[in-house]
């Protein structure tokens, strides 16, 4: 059964997305690995303080012992304990271009883990699930690299100032008009890191006697942003509209805690693809609220831009809505662009004042010339302003790429979480041993993936997670379907019984949504 929601006509396309229900016995089990695990840990411990066990872990000094301590011991007990054990599956160093395929260094470690030597042979060709190159621009050869060089040899590496100083290029300008013609705001402006646009800039919009309301899963960059502005904030379930909704009721019924003053502003913050759960934001019912309610949206398509919609213009124009009905536009440059920074999009008056008041734009240093011409160039292919149709045949290969893979993994018999038009493709492990095993089996068959697992996801979802690009061939995807195929046979990770539950009806949410049988 697909699950698609029509909700008053409000999307304009059918909206599939899908979370199979984890089984009973695969949840106790899981349980069970983690409690064994955290056994023998404390065995192990107990034995490292009785000398018995070589203890490698980070300890004070002994003439530190009676201080208040940097940090508590048993903060470390997960890393020192469960991660260690699996380590290897994680920072692997690539080097070479990250595109469809990669080369790796080869490392070996002889404690556990704890250290890694390298053996100076370089694994060759491994095809690259991993990386955020969703549109495939990462590459060492073609337009973008030609243009980049040549700014190179004109400007320079390095800027060495701020903007509001001696920082301020000519380059910078365009690509900000640029980016706000592509994105169809007033105006735009560009920051020289992804985090630090969410994280600096949303204290400058809210503070103290504002409400924010976060999605339970956003990003760190996000969580961080809204502790730093000092506002008050309350969180919904994960793109429960009935949720949202109920906070906004509260919020304005009863005002600020104590002196029930009405809020000074309430701020959405939404992400456009979650990056773990491979969802994407309910936005046509999310505008619909803030209109209702009189809020304010900040939308973060750090995964989205250029990844979605049938130009590439992100979850706004995946929904067929207006870029006026949101905000605050926020995006990255670090994943289909190639790049590296972010942008915040909106009205004349938001970006005039961001770039006073906004702590990046006042402290950061300026995005470096060579980084900010490898995303003019790749916003004009996207844009078709290169003369070519490249860009726009990029964005509907990564979505037949999304659409093909997804349907395999699901006819193989495996768990897959998110929206179906998601290039993010969580593969769901559950198990501790099975997230180093599954990411060590892949390698071993030249297949590069990411695994995830505690605290990033909940203890008992840890998940492989797949990032589609343009880049992949659909040989390299049967050859990496393949493999995985094999591996999930290896490690019995099949667990699916086709039992599919939309979003809004796992636990713990009162929401009734139309169900139609495909």
């Amino acid at each position: 059964i697909n699950h698609i929601v029509h909700n008053g006509g409000l999307y304009k396309r059918p909206f599939n997305e899908a979370f199979e229900e984890t089984p009973m016995l695969v949840a106790v089990l899981t349980y069970v690995g983690y409690g064994v695990l955290t056994l023998f840990g404390y065995l192990r411990d107990f034995m490292r303080q009785w000398k018995i066990e070589k203890c490698q872990n980070a300890t004070e000094r002994e003439e530190q012992k009676d201080f208040v301590p940097l940090y508590q011991d048993f903060e470390n007990f997960y890393n020192r304990n469960l991660y260690m054990r699996i380590r290897d599956s994680w920072n692997r160093p690539i080097c070479s271009v990250p595109g469809a395929k990669v080369d790796m260094m080869e490392r070996v470690s002889h404690d556990y883990n704890w250290t890694f030597t390298y053996t100076g042979r370089v694994i060759k060709d491994i095809i690259n699930m991993g990386s955020y190159n969703y549109l495939g621009f990462a590459q060492k050869a073609g337009a973008c690299q030609e243009a980049a060089a040549k700014v190179l040899s004109q400007y320079g590496a390095g800027v060495c100032s701020t903007r509001q100083e001696m920082g301020n290029l000519d380059k910078h300008e365009e690509l900000e008009k640029l980016v706000a013609r592509f994105l169809g705001v007033e105006s735009a402006m560009t920051y020289g890191m992804g985090f630090a646009t969410n994280s600096m800039n949303i204290p400058a919009l809210v503070g103290k006697g504002c409400l924010i309301l976060s999605d339970e899963l956003n990003h760190a960059s996000l969580v961080l942003g809204a502790r730093l502005s000092g506002a008050t904030i309350r969180i919904f379930k994960h793109n429960n509209m009935q949720s949202l909704e109920k906070l906004l009721k509260d919020a304005i019924v009863h005002g600020q805690p104590r002196t029930r003053r009405p809020w000074k502003k309430i701020l959405i913050l939404v992400e456009g693809i979650y990056s773990m759960e491979g969802s994407i934001v309910r936005l046509p019912e999310v505008i619909a609220l803030k209109k209702k309610y009189k809020s304010y949206l900040y939308l973060d398509e750090a995964h989205s831009i250029g990844a979605l919609g049938p130009s590439g213009r992100g979850v706004v124009e995946y929904f067929g809505l207006s870029p006026e009905d949101v905000d605050v536009m926020m995006g990255t440059f670090t994943k289909s662009f190639g790049a590296a920074g972010g942008y915040i999009g909106g009205k004349k008056e938001l970006i005039d004042y961001l770039r006073t008041y906004s702590h990046s734009a006042a402290y950061a240093t300026s995005m470096s010339p060579p980084v900010v011409e490898q995303i003019i160039t790749s916003v004009k292919c996207i844009m078709g302003e290169d003369g070519t149709t490249i860009g726009r045949a990029r964005v509907q290969q990564l979505a037949e790429n999304t659409r093909y893979f997804r349907r395999r993994l699901k006819k193989m018999g495996f768990i897959i979480y998110g929206n179906e038009d998601s290039p993010v493709v969580p593969l769901m492990l559950y198990m501790p041993a099975k997230i180093g095993a599954f990411g060590r089996e892949m390698l071993k068959r030249n297949i590069g993936v990411v695994v995830v697992g505690f605290p990033a996801t909940p203890i008992i979802e840890s998940r492989a997670r797949f990032c589609l690009s343009a880049a992949h061939t659909k040989e390299m995807l049967d050859t990496a379907l393949k493999e995985i195929n094999e591996v999930g046979d290896l490690l019995q990770l099949k667990y699916s019984r086709r039992r599919l539950v939309p979003l809004l009806d796992r636990p713990f949410d009162e929401t009734t949504y139309e169900e139609t049988e495909d």
